[in-house]
Protein backbone atom coordinates (compact mmCIF):
# COMPACT_ATOMS: atom_id res chain seq x y z
CA UNK A 1 0.00 0.00 0.00
CA UNK A 2 1.27 3.48 -0.80
CA UNK A 3 0.41 6.91 0.57
CA UNK A 4 0.54 9.91 -1.77
CA UNK A 5 0.67 13.40 -0.30
CA UNK A 6 0.09 16.32 -2.66
CA UNK A 7 1.04 19.52 -0.86
CA UNK A 8 -0.08 22.85 -2.30
CA UNK A 9 1.06 26.28 -1.09
CA UNK A 10 -1.86 28.56 -1.90
CA UNK A 11 -1.90 32.23 -2.72
CA UNK A 12 -2.44 34.46 0.29
CA UNK A 13 -6.13 34.66 1.21
CA UNK A 14 -7.25 32.03 -1.33
CA UNK A 15 -7.72 29.02 0.98
CA UNK A 16 -11.54 28.98 0.98
CA UNK A 17 -11.69 29.37 -2.78
CA UNK A 18 -9.06 26.65 -3.28
CA UNK A 19 -10.82 24.21 -0.94
CA UNK A 20 -14.10 24.75 -2.80
CA UNK A 21 -12.38 24.16 -6.16
CA UNK A 22 -10.63 21.06 -4.80
CA UNK A 23 -13.92 19.62 -3.53
CA UNK A 24 -15.27 19.91 -7.08
CA UNK A 25 -12.26 18.04 -8.43
CA UNK A 26 -12.59 15.35 -5.78
CA UNK A 27 -16.32 14.88 -6.36
CA UNK A 28 -15.83 14.53 -10.10
CA UNK A 29 -13.02 12.03 -9.55
CA UNK A 30 -15.29 9.90 -7.35
CA UNK A 31 -18.08 10.08 -9.94
CA UNK A 32 -15.82 8.69 -12.67
CA UNK A 33 -14.49 5.86 -10.51
CA UNK A 34 -11.22 7.20 -9.18
CA UNK A 35 -9.47 4.25 -7.55
CA UNK A 36 -7.97 5.78 -4.41
CA UNK A 37 -8.67 3.56 -1.43
CA UNK A 38 -8.87 6.57 0.88
CA UNK A 39 -8.80 10.34 0.46
CA UNK A 40 -8.17 12.97 3.08
CA UNK A 41 -7.91 16.72 2.51
CA UNK A 42 -6.32 18.95 5.15
CA UNK A 43 -5.50 22.63 5.61
CA UNK A 44 -2.80 24.08 7.84
CA UNK A 45 -3.38 24.68 11.52
CA UNK A 46 0.21 25.75 12.23
CA UNK A 47 3.25 26.06 10.00
CA UNK A 48 3.28 27.69 6.58
CA UNK A 49 0.03 29.59 6.04
CA UNK A 50 -2.37 28.71 3.24
CA UNK A 51 -1.29 25.10 2.79
CA UNK A 52 -3.64 22.45 1.38
CA UNK A 53 -2.69 18.77 1.59
CA UNK A 54 -4.43 15.88 -0.10
CA UNK A 55 -3.52 12.42 1.14
CA UNK A 56 -4.57 9.38 -0.84
CA UNK A 57 -3.79 5.71 -0.52
CA UNK A 58 -3.50 3.23 -3.36
CA UNK A 59 -2.82 -0.48 -3.62
CA UNK A 60 0.48 0.16 -5.42
CA UNK A 61 2.27 2.54 -7.79
CA UNK A 62 0.63 0.90 -10.80
CA UNK A 63 -2.84 1.70 -9.46
CA UNK A 64 -1.75 5.28 -8.77
CA UNK A 65 -0.30 5.69 -12.26
CA UNK A 66 -3.46 4.31 -13.88
CA UNK A 67 -5.63 6.76 -11.96
CA UNK A 68 -3.37 9.69 -12.86
CA UNK A 69 -3.64 8.79 -16.54
CA UNK A 70 -7.43 8.50 -16.22
CA UNK A 71 -7.68 11.95 -14.64
CA UNK A 72 -5.30 13.66 -17.04
CA UNK A 73 -7.18 12.32 -20.05
CA UNK A 74 -10.61 13.43 -18.76
CA UNK A 75 -11.56 16.88 -20.15
CA UNK A 76 -13.88 17.72 -17.25
CA UNK A 77 -11.24 16.79 -14.66
CA UNK A 78 -8.70 18.99 -16.47
CA UNK A 79 -11.19 21.88 -16.65
CA UNK A 80 -11.87 21.66 -12.92
CA UNK A 81 -8.13 21.42 -12.17
CA UNK A 82 -7.51 24.55 -14.25
CA UNK A 83 -9.85 26.43 -11.90
CA UNK A 84 -7.70 25.29 -8.96
CA UNK A 85 -4.19 25.92 -10.31
CA UNK A 86 -4.39 29.76 -10.48
CA UNK A 87 -4.89 29.70 -6.69
CA UNK A 88 -1.62 27.79 -6.11
CA UNK A 89 1.83 29.34 -5.68
CA UNK A 90 3.75 26.06 -5.55
CA UNK A 91 3.46 22.44 -4.58
CA UNK A 92 5.16 19.10 -4.32
CA UNK A 93 4.33 15.41 -4.02
CA UNK A 94 5.54 12.80 -1.56
CA UNK A 95 4.97 9.06 -2.04
CA UNK A 96 5.50 6.61 0.82
CA UNK A 97 5.24 2.88 1.31
CA UNK A 98 2.90 2.19 4.23
CA UNK A 99 4.37 -0.23 6.74
CA UNK A 100 1.57 -2.15 8.42
CA UNK A 101 2.38 -2.81 12.03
Amino acid sequence: MILVRDVFRLQFGKAREAVAAWKGIEQHAKNVGWGAESVRVMTDLVGPYYTLVMETTFKDLTSYEQDMKKGMSDPEWRARYQQFTPLVESGYREIYTLIEG
